[in-house]
């Protein structure tokens, strides 16, 4: 039991970076170099922390029947968020289905990681010995750079997402 766990204290971290970007891009309006700096920030943030996340972090999670359903829980919220940032990107940011279309990102993606921090990762903690935090925060570490470098932006209409 690792009630400190370095892993889940970077997750948290990485949350509130987050949480900043989402404040950023809600006080910009119009399709203004600002909006698309951010947005592309909080893109490219997102798809490299869920990915990291992903691989450091629930693929032991999905190991243990103790915490697996909500591992898998936030894997698929992982996915659609994901296609939500795709929907976002294909979208006219001047106009106002964008700003509609960023709330609703906005509030799914703070209730997905607010559902962690609450609910997900007291039970992680209890899972994680050293060891295991040490691998998973090396891990996490070295898949958020890698992940950050490769990710894009990629517009795609909801309607034309792939089931």
């Amino acid at each position: 039991m690792n009630q400190q766990a370095t892993v889940l204290n970077r997750l948290k971290s990485d949350h509130d970076r987050q949480r900043e970007l989402l404040d950023r891009i809600a006080e910009t309006s119009g399709d203004t170099e600002k909006r698309r700096e951010l947005f592309t920030e909080l893109t490219k943030e997102l798809k490299s922390h869920a990915a990291a996340e992903e691989q450091a972090v629930y693929s032991e999670m999905l190991a243990d029947p103790e915490v697996s359903d909500e591992t898998r829980h936030s894997v698929a919220e992982h996915h659609e968020i994901d296609e939500m940032l795709n929907d976002l990107a294909a979208t006219d940011m001047s106009s106002p289905a964008w700003l509609q279309k960023f709330k609703q990102l906005d509030e799914r993606y703070r209730h997905h990681i607010n559902e962690e921090e609450e609910d997900h990762f007291p039970d992680f903690a209890e899972q994680i010995d050293d060891a295991m935090d040490k691998e998973m925060t090396d891990t996490f570490d070295e898949r958020k750079k890698a992940e950050k470098e490769a990710a894009e932006i990629t517009p795609e209409k909801m309607e034309d997402a792939k089931e």
